[in-house]
């Protein structure tokens, strides 16, 4: 009897603490909930390849390459350009394996030069590597809608921009993650690095890519890639939704 007692005691005071949790937590999302999101034109995901067949000397290029690209007068010129429907909303994520994706730059949102000056500098100062596994492209579009779903921005476009040198063989098909992805209004880029695999491109065109006006750009080296780098994002933030082109493979050509 006094263990029942006390199992009711216990019961109903941990009850009651629950309760008030999950009535607190109920609370902060509505409250969150509540708040407007801020609209933009285009909100984009920048998921940089970390997997195994990228040497370090290759993942200091994608860096140097993003950095550059934000820097870059033309594409601060497209950026500027978005003012009007409320600028780019942008992050960056490292990815490898199917379980291995991490957010390294928070959603930015960059309407001028010096939030884009700024957007890169961030970039240069987060250099550090978080993975070096296998090659789960699925399992980054996942983690990418996931962001794009919970950010505090309302896109009127959402592109998932995927930066790889090799196919998926880790975790779910990209092909079925992707097909949901462009179900929800989002447009799945890559940029194809052909230093391992020379035909990749034509295995992002017809698995990773998707989407309005979506584009896989390739590369032939990583010398290239800063340029490369460059383009993808001046035609991702440039694109006219109402004219896009069909998807397609767009070759680079130094």
């Amino acid at each position: 009897m006094a263990m029942r007692k006390l199992l009711e005691f216990y019961t109903t005071r941990a009850g009651g603490l629950l309760a008030g949790l999950v009535a607190a937590v109920l609370a902060l999302t509505q409250m969150a909930a509540a708040q407007p999101l801020t609209r933009v034109d285009l909100e984009l995901v920048l998921a940089v390849d970390t997997s195994g067949s990228v040497d370090a000397s290759e993942f200091e290029l994608q860096i140097e390459g993003l950095v550059r690209a934000f820097r870059d007068p033309a594409v601060i010129a497209a950026i500027i350009g978005t003012g009007a429907t409320g600028g780019v909303a942008a992050t960056v994520v490292h990815w490898s394996s199917v379980n291995d994706q991490e957010q390294i730059i928070p959603w930015t949102r960059l309407t001028d030069e010096a939030s884009a000056q700024a957007f890169a500098t961030t970039i240069a100062a987060n250099v550090e590597r978080r993975f070096s596994e296998s090659t789960g492209i699925g399992g980054v579009l996942q983690y990418a809608e996931r962001l794009i779903r919970r950010n505090r921005f309302e896109g009127r476009r959402k592109s998932i921009d995927v930066s790889g040198d090799g196919s998926n063989n880790s975790g779910i098909p990209p092909r079925l993650v992707r097909n949901m992805v462009v179900d929800e209004g989002i447009t799945v880029n890559g940029l194809a690095i052909l230093t391992e695999e020379p035909f990749l491109h034509h295995y992002f065109a017809k698995n990773v890519i998707g989407g309005a006006g979506a584009f896989v750009m390739t590369v032939s080296s990583y010398a290239d890639i800063v340029m490369g780098m460059r383009n993808k994002l001046l035609r991702e933030i440039s694109i006219n939704i109402a004219a896009v082109p069909p998807p397609g493979v767009i070759e680079f050509r130094p």
